[in-house]
C-alpha cells in the first residue's frame, strides 16, 4: 500500500523548456528496488546527459529535495514515497565503457560494476575483478566507496565527474573524494556521472580465472538469488557484521515475511509480501539486539530513503541515529 504524492511535474517542466530527459509523476519505486518495497518518487528525472542534469537541476527551485538512486540493489524506500525529486542515471545515456590506453577505463556512472570488470578484462587490465562481485553501479560504488573480495573503489579511482545540487559541474582527485570504509567525502548533494579507473596490465586468462573466483565464492556464500538488499550492515571495526548477529542468535530471526538469511546473516531478504516498514523494523531489531547482547552498535550499509506511511514509522536502535 502506499499513497500518491501531489504532482509537480507540470510545474516543473513549465520552468525548464529546454529539458530533455524524462519527467514521471509518482512513479512506483518498489519494482526499481532489489527487495521491491516501498512507494512512489513524487518525481521521477531521468536525464538525457550531464548537460541536461546540470540543466535540470539548475533550474529546479532550491526547496525541492533531491534525492539519486542507482539500480536499487542497497536500497530501502520507505512505504510513504519520496518527496520531491528523484534522480535515475539511465545506462543508455550513463552507462558507457570506454578503454582509454595505459590501463584506464572512462566509465559512466550507470554502468554496472559486472560489466566495467568484464570490459576492464577484454582490455587486458587487471585490478578491478572485485567489481564483478558487487551488485551495483560505478555512481554508487563512488558515493560509499563499494568493495568485495578484497578490493575497493578507491583502489581503482583516477578522477571523478558530477553535477551538485546547484546546476554546477564539477571534477574530483581521488585524493579529494576522502574515501574511508563504505564512505566517502564527496558533497552530499554530488551526483557523480562519469568516473576514470586504472587497473595494471594482466593476461585475459588470469584476470577471468579471478573474476570466477569471485563468481563462485559470491554464488555460494550469499543467498543473491532471493529479494535482498546485499549486506544489511557495515562491518564493525575489527568485526565481522554477520558473524556478530550469528552470535546474538539472529540467524534467520524473522519479522512476517522479512527475515535474515540462513546463508549469510547479513543479508536481508524479503520473502514475499514484507512492505518497507517490515524489512526496515527487521533490521532495528537486529540491531537492538546485537548491542543487547554483545555492547556492538551496528551501522546500516543499505540506503534508507523517503517516508513512512502514517502510522508505520519504525522507531530507531539508538536515539541518536
Amino acid at each position: 500500500m502506499s499513497t500518491a504524492l501531489p504532482d509537480i511535474s507540470g510545474n516543473i517542466a513549465a520552468l525548464m523548456p529546454g529539458l530533455k530527459g524524462r519527467l514521471v509523476a509518482n512513479q512506483p519505486l518498489a519494482d526499481l528496488t532489489w527487495l521491491r518495497v516501498g512507494g512512489p518518487a513524487q518525481l521521477l528525472f531521468t536525464p538525457a546527459s550531464a548537460e541536461d542534469l546540470a540543466y535540470f537541476l539548475w533550474h529546479l527551485p532550491a526547496m525541492i529535495p533531491v534525492t539519486v538512486i542507482g539500480v536499487g540493489s542497497n536500497l530501502i524506500v520507505r512505504d510513504g514515497g519520496v518527496p520531491g525529486v528523484v534522480v535515475r542515471l539511465s545506462p543508455k545515456a550513463f552507462g558507457k565503457i570506454e578503454a582509454l590506453g595505459s590501463n584506464r577505463l572512462r566509465v559512466g556512472a550507470a554502468a554496472l560494476d559486472k560489466r566495467v570488470a568484464e570490459a576492464a578484462a577484454e582490455a587486458s587490465i587487471g585490478g578491478l575483478e572485485f567489481l564483478y562481485g558487487i551488485p551495483g553501479t560505478i555512481g554508487g560504488a563512488l558515493r560509499m566507496n563499494a568493495g568485495a573480495n578484497g578490493g575497493e573503489i578507491r583502489d581503482v579511482v583516477e578522477t571523478a565527474e558530477a553535477v551538485l545540487r546547484s546546476g554546477e559541474r564539477v571534477h574530483f582527485t581521488a585524493a579529494e573524494l576522502g574515501f574511508s570504509y563504505r564512505a566517502s567525502a564527496a558533497p552530499h548533494d554530488a551526483i557523480f556521472t562519469s568516473a576514470i579507473l586504472r587497473g595494471s596490465p594482466d593476461s585475459l586468462i588470469e584476470i577471468r580465472a579471478r573474476m570466477e573466483a569471485v563468481r563462485v565464492h559470491r554464488e555460494t556464500v550469499q543467498p543473491i538469488r532471493d529479494k535482498t538488499g546485499g549486506s544489511t550492515f557495515k562491518n564493525p571495526p575489527g568485526l565481522s557484521a554477520w558473524r556478530v548477529i550469528d552470535q546474538a542468535g539472529l540467524r534467520g530471526f524473522r519479522i512476517g515475511s522479512a527475515h535474515m538469511s540462513q546463508l549469510h546473516c547479513n543479508f536481508l531478504i524479503n520473502d514475499g509480501d514484507a512492505n518497507a516498514a517490515d524489512v526496515e523494523r527487521l533490521g532495528e531489531t537486529v540491531r537492538r539486539r546485537v548491542f543487547e547482547h554483545s555492547g556492538v552498535r551496528l551501522a546500516w550499509e543499505i540506503k534508507r530513503i523517503g517516508i513512512p506511511l502514517p502510522g508505520q514509522a519504525v522507531e530507531p536502535a539508538f536515539g541518536d541515529d
